[in-house]
């Protein structure tokens, strides 16, 4: 399953989040994959594409960085998936 994840910079401030990744890498579990990620260009928002089969991942994977940045978490599908599933009701 595929995840969006939107990471606010606690204090609009990037510095910590980008310093410990500099640091300590991504910090992901193993079974939670990165596919791409965008930051906004204020610099107070990433939006993380990842991907799991098991949700309970990406808990872990946020207790790693609660302490720099609040996060919101959606379950996505592509957007031709989202047509395939529409189509039969148009």
């Amino acid at each position: 399953m595929l995840y969006m994840i939107v990471e606010h910079f606690l204090n609009d401030d990037p510095v910590p989040v980008y310093r410990r990744f500099r640091d300590r890498g991504r910090l992901a579990p193993e079974g939670l994959q990165y596919i791409s990620s965008w930051v906004d260009e204020k610099l107070e928002r990433c939006f993380q594409l990842m991907e799991t089969s098991d949700p309970n991942l990406i808990d872990e994977w946020i207790d790693c960085w609660k302490d720099v940045a609040r996060f919101e978490v959606y379950p996505v599908i592509s957007s031709k998936e989202a047509a395939e599933r529409v189509a039969p009701r148009l």
